[in-house]
């Protein structure tokens, strides 16, 4: 697991959990301003594809998560 796709599952999570505690129709609702986490999300993926940074990759290089990918191999998936 490279940073890259950590930061694409994180992403993925946070947006779904957003919706499933935002949207009425979901048995977990609690309240849509859980939604304003989809557009945080958003906002942040918008951020970092035109700056190049992003705090969750920070952290997880902390962790020791190894840097790589699809795009910094060379491989095709």
């Amino acid at each position: 697991m490279t940073v890259e796709r950590c930061i694409r599952i994180l992403a993925g999570f946070v947006v779904m959990l957003s919706l499933a505690l935002g949207v009425e129709g979901s048995p977990i609702f609690i309240n849509p301003w859980f939604l304003a986490l989809t557009a945080f999300a958003g906002f942040n993926l918008f951020q970092s594809g035109i700056t190049g940074f992003c705090p969750p990759a920070y952290l997880f290089r902390w962790l020791g998560v190894p840097e790589g990918g699809a795009c910094a191999t060379g491989k095709r998936h």
